[in-house]
């Protein structure tokens, strides 16, 4: 777990959370309101449903966040984060304990801290298939 996360609230506006992760060096920001996590912006957010529709920079980031959040408790073990992750298409998840937000798991967490190469390519392609199955399950033409 990361114990460092980068949050703002629901209200922030999208060009906010981008400048955000361009200073913090980081793919999403977690939306929080009264210390919990209340929805996910990510780079592919800001990308997709931002930029790409012609969106307006000073749109509420609640407005295109993924919601709601699937958490953990700190006492999850990496298998059963993984398991979660795969379960609901997901390459993070926030940590936390007592209804506050302590921490994030990410993908790269998993496939860092257990130096496990192959586990890290298979949980990357697992989540990958239950995030966008219509992509994997798409007849396409030719």
């Amino acid at each position: 777990m990361t114990e460092s996360v980068v949050t703002a609230t629901p209200d922030t506006s999208v060009r906010e959370v981008a400048e955000t992760m361009r200073e913090r060096n980081v793919g999403s920001v977690v939306l929080v309101e009264d210390g919990r996590p209340v929805g996910f912006v990510t780079d592919r957010d800001l990308a997709v449903s931002v930029l790409a529709d012609g969106r307006d920079p000073s749109d509420r980031a609640c407005e295109h966040a993924s919601a709601p959040v699937v958490t953990a408790a700190p006492d999850l073990d990496i298998t059963g984060a993984a398991e979660l992750m795969v379960e609901h298409g997901i390459r993070r998840l926030p940590v936390l304990e007592g209804g506050e937000l302590i921490g994030i798991v990410t993908l790269d967490d998993l496939a860092v801290r257990t130096g496990d190469a192959e586990l890290a390519m298979n949980l990357a392609s697992s989540i990958t298939r239950a995030a966008l199955p219509e992509f994997y399950f798409h007849h396409r033409g030719g």
